[in-house]
């Protein structure tokens, strides 16, 4: 039996650190990382694109979706909850892309800055620090027309 009491704390010493995501900032306030290094063991999350919910609450040609901002905070939104529904969080996101239509009342230019001004109440903020690598590219058009906003995403759990 003794010999267990010493074997114990052996085994706890050979016991491989447990790894964790490391991002790499071009600065320490930088909403995006430049890279993000997965440990080995991590569990990866694929989240299909997420476009925002309706602010009228109505469907079809009557529902209203509002302008990049909002529809990105919605977006956001209902990717948080998608991710809470697998047991992860905004912080566990490390790769995102952002795909903007462009905006008619922008000239038909994509609206970065209502979709940064969105993004950073979900990321590198006080309540959730953490930055994911991300990608923003205009596109012509996303499947609903009123869309100017969707996003996809892969989050990562260290073992």
């Amino acid at each position: 039996m003794k010999q267990a009491v010493f074997l114990a704390p052996a085994l706890a010493l050979a016991a491989p650190a447990m790894a964790d995501v490391t991002r790499d900032l071009a600065s320490p306030t930088a909403p995006i990382a430049n890279s993000v290094l997965i440990p080995p063991g991590a569990t990866t999350l694929y989240l299909a694109g997420s476009t925002p919910a309706p602010i009228n609450g109505k469907t079809g040609a009557e529902a209203v979706f509002g302008d990049t901002k909002a529809q990105t905070i919605s977006t956001l939104t209902r990717m948080k909850a998608a991710l809470e529904k697998q047991g992860f969080a905004l912080g566990d996101v490390v790769m995102m892309r952002v795909f903007l239509a462009g905006d008619p009342a922008k000239g038909g230019g994509m609206d970065t800055v209502g979709m940064n001004e969105a993004y950073r109440q979900f990321f590198a903020s006080p309540d959730q620090p953490k930055q994911p690598a991300r990608l923003t590219v205009q596109v012509v058009r996303l499947a609903n027309p009123a869309w100017l906003v969707e996003i996809d995403a892969q989050a990562v759990k260290a073992p």
